[in-house]
Formats: C-alpha cells, sequence, structure tokens
C-alpha cells in the first residue's frame, strides 16, 4: 500500500465506500468512472477491493475481539441473495452489536459482520464460541445450544425483544390501517380490542424506558423494579387469562403464546440494568443491507460475501461512532502501509 500516493488511496477509499457504503456496484462505477475520462476496467476495480479488504483485515479482527468483549450483545441477521450456477441462491448476513450506550457506558458502539450460504445453526455457535454473557435476539433455534446452563466459556443468557413482540399485536389493531383500507374500498381485517389493550400495555413499559436511556445500570434497575415490575406483572396474569379464553389457532393466541413460551427472556430487563427492551441496534446495523440487496448479486461467491461483511463491519461501525466511512478509510489506508505491524 505504500507505493499509493494520496490520490490513489483517496480513489481506493471511494471505490470500497461506494460499493458497500452506498450499493453501487462496480460495473456501474466503472461507468462512471469512464464518463469522467477515468478508464478503469472491472477487474481492475476487483483487484482494488480485494487489496482494500487483505489491507484492513487485521482492523476487522481488532473490531471482532472489541465487540465480542462486551457484557452484553445484540444479534440479528437477514437474506442476501447470491449467484450460483446460473441461479440466485439466498445466503445469510450476520451481525453482532456491541453498544454500551443505554446502560451509561462508555465503551465505542461497534458491529461485526459474517456472511454463510445457508441459516444453520452451526454459524452463529461459530461466531459466539467465545463469548458468555447476555445475548438480545430474535428467537431462532440455531441459538438453542448457546443457552445450555453448562456451556463453556460460560452461559448465554437469552433476551427477548419487546418491539418483536408487540409487532404482531399491533399489526392485528392496527387502526390507521384499517381506515386506509376501508377507504380505498379494500376488505379491511377486524381490529382485536384484546390486541390494542396488549399494545397499550407494552407501550407503558417503553414510556418508562425512554426516562431511563443512558442512566447507569444500578439507576435503570431500581427504576425498573418500582414502575416497570408492576405493569409486567399485570400484564403476564392478564395475558394469561385471555390466553385460556382462545382457540390454539388463533393468530392472538400465537402472539400470546410467542411471549409467555419465552417469560424468562422477556422479563430479564426487570434484574438487569445492562438490558434493553429492544433488538433495534442489530435490526439498525442490518438496514443497509436490505437497502443494498440487489448489490449482493455481484458477490456471486464465498468470498465475494465474506468482503462483503468484512467492509460491513468497518462502515457501520464508523457510522455508530459518528466518523465519515469514507473518510476514514482513506485516512486509514493512508497510514496503515507505516504502521508497526
Amino acid at each position: 500500500m505504500s507505493h499509493f500516493g494520496r490520490r490513489a488511496v483517496s480513489l481506493l477509499a471511494m471505490i470500497l465506500f461506494e460499493k458497500f457504503g452506498q450499493h453501487q456496484p462496480l460495473n456501474r462505477q466503472a461507468e462512471r468512472y469512464a464518463k469522467e475520462g477515468v478508464p478503469l476496467s472491472l477487474s481492475t476495480l476487483a483487484d482494488q477491493v480485494g487489496a482494500g479488504c487483505a489491507a484492513l483485515e487485521p482492523l476487522i479482527r481488532r473490531i471482532e475481539a472489541h465487540v465480542f468483549a462486551a457484557e452484553r450483545l445484540h444479534g440479528d441477521d437477514t437474506t442476501v441473495p447470491v449467484l450460483a450456477k446460473g441461479k440466485t441462491d439466498t445466503g445469510r448476513c450476520w451481525v453482532y452489536v456491541r453498544d454500551d450506550r443505554p446502560f451509561g457506558g462508555q465503551t465505542p458502539p461497534a458491529a461485526m459482520f459474517y456472511y454463510s450460504r445457508d441459516r444453520g445453526g452451526e454459524h452463529p455457535q461459530g461466531h459466539l464460541a467465545t463469548y458468555a454473557g447476555l445475548f438480545q435476539a430474535d428467537a431462532y433455534g440455531g441459538y438453542n445450544k448457546l443457552c445450555a446452563p453448562d456451556r463453556e466459556p460460560g452461559q448465554i443468557l437469552e433476551v427477548a425483544c419487546w418491539v418483536h413482540a408487540r409487532r404482531t399485536f399491533f399489526v392485528m389493531a392496527d387502526l390507521a390501517e384499517s381506515a386506509r383500507r376501508k377507504a380505498q374500498g379494500k376488505t379491511t381485517a377486524v381490529i382485536s380490542p384484546l390486541a390494542l389493550e396488549a399494545v397499550r400495555r407494552i407501550d407503558a413499559l417503553f414510556e418508562i424506558e425512554r426516562t431511563i436511556s443512558g442512566e447507569t445500570a444500578e439507576r435503570r434497575r431500581a427504576v425498573r423494579k418500582e414502575l416497570s415490575a408492576p405493569l409486567v406483572a399485570d400484564l403476564e396474569s392478564w395475558m394469561r387469562e385471555q390466553r385460556a379464553k382462545l382457540s390454539r389457532g388463533n393468530d392472538l393466541a400465537k402472539a400470546m403464546d410467542y411471549v409467555l413460551k419465552r417469560w424468562p427472556a422477556f422479563t430479564r430487563f426487570l434484574d438487569d440494568g445492562r438490558v434493553c427492551l429492544s433488538n433495534n441496534a442489530a435490526e439498525r446495523a442490518l438496514r443497509g443491507i436490505a437497502l443494498g440487496r440487489k448489490s449482493w448479486l455481484f458477490a456471486g461467491s464465498e468470498r465475494g460475501g465474506q468482503r462483503a461483511a468484512a467492509m460491513y463491519s468497518l462502515i457501520v461501525t464508523a457510522k455508530m461512532n459518528d466518523i465519515d466511512p469514507q473518510a476514514w478509510l482513506a485516512d486509514v489506508l493512508a497510514r496503515i502501509a507505516a504502521h508497526p505491524a
């Protein structure tokens, strides 16, 4: 990298950020550079991306170590299309987010991404092999082995997401959507008063949370014990009472079962001030991938998927720390060659 001048480094940073931060595939970038009088072949651009990713690899490993040293992690995954022998396969992108700010932590936030060809449980089990602590994620069977009490290097404690639970009730109680469908002359779903009540009760918990965001874990726990615990106890008894009246196939019954069967994971926040009520931190980190899914078609290989995951780790972590990712990449690439290995 040392033979690159400042201009070459700025160009490389732009190529990387455009591809992974702005979802501009290399063929589109090549067309644009050609129009600007800079003819760069697709293979040259691909080589530059490979060189950039190789140079940045040590930093990706540092981010990885930082993320998995957390006391509490958010986890999520999403689908990504990848080319395979003339057809499109569905790969998977996983993210693990460290964000201690909600409980007053001073450690910088960071996100670590991984790519896999499928959604097998061995992938998260491998990613989290060295981690022990609180893990906030949506219910997925692949995480189950991680929560075994006798697990080495220690137990992972599952924390469920109240936003995920609320979403299902909200769909059944969405007054605005029902009114919109009615105005369009479409059939409207029956609004469930029970779903409306469930949303109201869950929203009351989030109202309390807004007052303690960024406070210390001790302060958060104290407020939750005083204000949230009675609401949670009422919610449980109300939900169990209503659930007993519903048939098993009822959509509302399924939404209630999702919560009641994971009650210890949903109520863990009452005893631990580090816990968040939602898994929004992980969902936010994945949002950029949802926007740029079409670009993944150009990955087309295991290596392409892994490169993309590595670059997302750097770009999303920079954004989480309010740092301009392209300027940061240019600065790092200019200095990394002279940095002691």
